[in-house]
């Protein structure tokens, strides 16, 4: 008889053994991506491993462009555009290098029932904290093209700097009713989550007894926070947009308008990657981790370049950053 896979033994074990249907939830399996063959799990490996090393890579470059560079760390634009960087390796590194982990050894695929609860926390926490802080670097843009007179001060250094520390508030408080509510309802399996990371959908589905209230809140919060967000953004550039056709042709608009593709390219891969994930009924099987996975490290890993490359002044910054410039 054919030796089984590791992920498949764990499987047999699990729907065989009647104890499980009752016995209290301790840990759970990440599957990841069970049905590749070994070498395809080490390309995979190594292909991620590249790509997270690029994406730390590239965001911590802006990062530490916007602190060591004097034109930049003046500017809300920037500061912001910095903080959101950080908030893109923090929410990469959630989840990416546990997931590389598991592809190099798949014995390795089991995650504790606490170790779990907190990638879920930490990595939706973080991706609520990108949501305000997308917003907020729309504002930022409204407040410069719709209100340039007055922008020195809506938009001064006490006032930026308590805005990037309202997204990490709204991020990190987002989330704690539906985690308390989760982790209070009994789990008893099947421990298997046919995912790489602690998707709630499939937590959602491991519960003991029905709970509409728990599901219906964490549906309902990621909705609220998803749409808010997007429609807030969406509203400060239809009214950026209508400052900037007013404006003369020349460098004004062309300014107006450089300074603003940048951010909705970002918010166009985001939002769209998120909503398909967790708004529209979720993709079965193999899609749906490709769609998850375009958002956990896709994402994080073009903006960067996206940012980069639309913008003079930052391509600048990052060359004199990395030459050792002041």
């Amino acid at each position: 008889m054919p030796s089984l896979d590791v992920s498949e033994q764990k499987i047999q074990v699990s729907t065989m053994n009647p104890e499980n249907a009752t016995k209290p939830v301790t840990e759970f399996i990440l599957l990841g991506f069970p049905s590749l063959e070994q070498k395809n799990r080490i390309l995979l490996c190594i292909l991620l491993s590249l790509a997270y090393t690029v994406t730390l890579a590239g965001n911590l470059c802006i990062v530490w462009a916007v602190v060591r560079d004097p034109r930049l760390n003046c500017l809300p634009m920037y500061v912001l555009l910095g903080n959101f960087s950080f908030l893109e390796t923090c929410y990469v590194t959630a989840t990416v290098p546990r997931m590389i982990s598991d592809l190099a050894t798949p014995q390795g695929d089991v995650i504790s029932f606490q170790g779990c609860f907190l990638q879920f926390y930490f990595f939706f926490s973080m991706g609520a904290a990108e949501c305000f802080s997308l917003a907020a670097m729309a504002l930022d843009r409204y407040l410069a093209i719709c209100h340039p007179l007055h922008y020195s001060s809506f938009m001064s250094q006490q006032p930026c700097l308590v805005l990037v520390a309202s997204c990490w508030f709204l991020g990190f408080l987002w989330f704690i009713v539906p985690i308390v509510f989760i982790s209070k309802v009994p789990f008893c399996g099947p421990n298997i989550l046919d995912h790489f990371m602690c998707d709630p959908v499939l937590l959602l589905a491991t519960f003991c007894i029905p709970a509409p209230r728990t599901k219906l809140s964490c549906y309902v919060l990621c909705c609220l926070l998803i749409f808010t967000t997007f429609l807030f953004i969406l509203t400060s550039y239809v009214m950026v947009l209508r400052a900037a056709f007013r404006l003369p042709e020349g460098s004004g608009r062309r300014k107006a308008f450089s300074t603003c593709t940048s951010h909705l390219a970002v918010v166009g891969l985001f939002y769209t990657s998120v909503m398909a994930t967790y708004i529209i009924p979720s993709a079965p099987g193999s899609n749906g981790k490709v769609v998850t996975l375009f958002y956990v490290l896709v994402t994080p890993l073009l903006n960067p370049l996206i940012y980069s490359l639309r913008n003079r002044e930052m391509k600048e910054a990052l060359r004199r950053t990395l030459l050792g410039k002041r």
